[in-house]
């Protein structure tokens, strides 16, 4: 039998990722508020270095809800370049910028495209892992939910309709 806890070699890697995020602080973490006319969006994305990537939690609250049979309840979500949830009247995150993507790659290779969030009954919560970034390269930048979701394909942003949320990312 080996024992896991000494080498990172996890035989099962989610059983890895569940055990730091229930055990250990983050390394980086955006709290998200809605923007007005969207309702009461707030919620926390945290980012825990694991090995060569990252693990990227969300947990969201308030999301609008549809109301039509068979209506979406998903959400574009994304890591933008810019630093500040501020804007005017017409963009409320217009400073949030454009997606995080230093590399340059067409959409959805941006080292910012994230997994949609799937709404249930205005609530979100997603996990996964990625290698697209490293904690210290996002610090500071910010945390977008979108009011559609991404068609993972539209350049340069996939269609993911306006931003109806924004959290910049801390250092714990």
């Amino acid at each position: 039998m080996t024992d896991h806890h000494t080498d990172n070699s996890y035989e099962n890697p989610g059983r890895l990722y569940l055990e730091t995020a229930l055990s250990q602080m983050p390394a980086a973490y955006a709290e998200l508020m809605g923007n007005p006319g969207t309702g009461e969006i707030n919620g926390m994305v945290r980012f825990y270095p694991i090995g060569a990537g990252v693990l990227v939690n969300a947990e969201i609250y308030g999301l609008p809800v549809s109301t039509v049979p068979c209506g979406s309840e998903i959400f574009g979500f994304h890591i933008h370049e810019g630093h500040s949830c501020t804007g005017d009247s017409s963009d409320p995150y217009a400073n949030a910028g454009a997606h995080y993507n230093p590399a340059l790659c067409p959409h959805p290779a941006h080292e910012g495209d994230l997994p949609p969030l799937f709404g249930n009954n205005g609530s979100a919560w997603m996990m996964y892992y990625t290698d697209r970034f490293r904690v210290p390269d996002i610090i500071g930048k910010t945390v977008i939910i979108h009011s559609s979701p991404d068609d993972f394909s539209t350049q340069p942003a996939g269609h993911s309709g306006t931003k109806i949320a924004c959290g910049t990312i801390h250092s714990v």
